[in-house]
């Protein structure tokens, strides 16, 4: 039985399930066949954030998690670190500090789900003030992809501005002032783009004509990243069928590589996580033109130091990005 704490904080902090509910959003693509596929993940998120935020320790935690279908564990073990980081930063900002939740969480039973694992951290980042955004990172040497990876956090946020706040976001197209984080503040825009790209996926149905013109009403400088994550949602969550998906990448035209991009990362991370979906799949094949095992490989042969730089200076995330992205753009044909 949990603690009168941990029921006071579930109750005043988790999200009602209809408040993530398309219609309830107003979202265009409320009405669109695959809304109900694609509410049941911000719902999954829900339920591990409820789970995460009452539960007195990380064994009830995890039953709980594993007690999820394999095709949403991910999201809510994405929502658990959520209110993991929210519960070490209300615990005095502990964040860095080996005795973290967030860290047990991310080093334990969430390991196979650290892509998605760091994302709820940025879910936390959207409900905490800046100043305490510094300790929201635990250290967690003990994974390969940290640091590196920890810049879907700022995905995770970004996605949430979209969501939550979409009329500023999404309809205005505001941008959101950077943050140095891992030290690189000038490619944080770019990250939050991501991850708006990836909430344009869901808030318009996975409806391949009203994703494009979404995209396509930002400046020309921001629609590459958000192709990225319209790429990574279509083929990490799903909701179109093969001739969707092969719509989407007509839509992007000369950003196809970047959906691509997308699609690697999100076979990447499902391969990792130990379960592949059929439309996982099928996104492999359709917007990255690669068989599944081909996709994973081309993402662990590109794999970066997390002490490399990209060009300019970007972080060894974007030298990664940039090196898949470097096999799907067309070859110069000699004069």
């Amino acid at each position: 039985m949990p603690p009168i704490l941990g029921t006071l904080r579930r109750l005043v902090l988790t999200p009602k399930l209809r408040a993530v509910t398309f219609a309830h959003r107003g979202f265009p693509g409320a009405g669109s066949p695959a809304a109900e596929h694609l509410e049941l993940i911000p719902q999954s998120v829900i339920c591990g954030f409820e789970w995460g935020i009452e539960q007195r320790s990380l064994w009830d935690v995890e039953r709980r998690l594993e007690t999820v279908a394999p095709e949403q564990r991910g999201f809510a073990y994405e929502g658990a670190a959520m209110a993991y980081t929210v519960r070490d930063a209300m615990a005095g900002g502990r964040g860095l500090k080996p005795s973290s939740k967030a860290r047990e969480l991310l080093l334990g039973p969430g390991r196979p789900h650290i892509f998605l694992t760091y994302i709820g951290i940025g879910f936390a980042m959207a409900r905490l003030p800046r100043v305490l955004w510094k300790t929201v990172l635990p250290d967690l040497d003990g994974s390969p992809y940290h640091p590196t990876m920890s810049w879907l956090a700022v995905d995770g946020y970004g996605f949430d501005r979209a969501y939550f706040d979409t009329r500023k976001i999404v309809d205005e197209q505001r941008e959101i002032e950077p943050y140095p984080w891992a030290g690189a503040p000038e490619y944080f825009p770019r990250a939050v783009d991501q991850g708006i790209g990836r909430a344009l996926w869901f808030i318009n149905g996975a409806l391949p004509d009203l994703v494009a013109k979404a995209v396509n009403a930002f400046p020309a400088h921001r629609r590459a990243d958000l192709w990225s994550g319209v790429g990574l949602a279509a083929t990490f969550a799903g909701g179109a069928s093969a001739v969707g998906l092969v719509e989407v990448r007509a839509a992007a035209g000369e950003h196809a590589a970047e959906v691509a991009l997308g699609a690697v990362f999100a076979i990447k991370a499902r391969s990792y996580a130990g379960y592949v979906p059929e439309h996982t799949e099928l996104g492999a094949e359709l917007l990255a033109g690669l068989p599944l095992g081909a996709a994973v490989a081309l993402a662990n042969s590109t794999a970066v130091d997390a002490n490399a730089a990209g060009p300019g200076g970007s972080p060894a995330y974007e030298l990664w990005r940039e090196r898949i992205r470097d096999h799907f753009r067309p070859v110069a044909k000699a004069a």
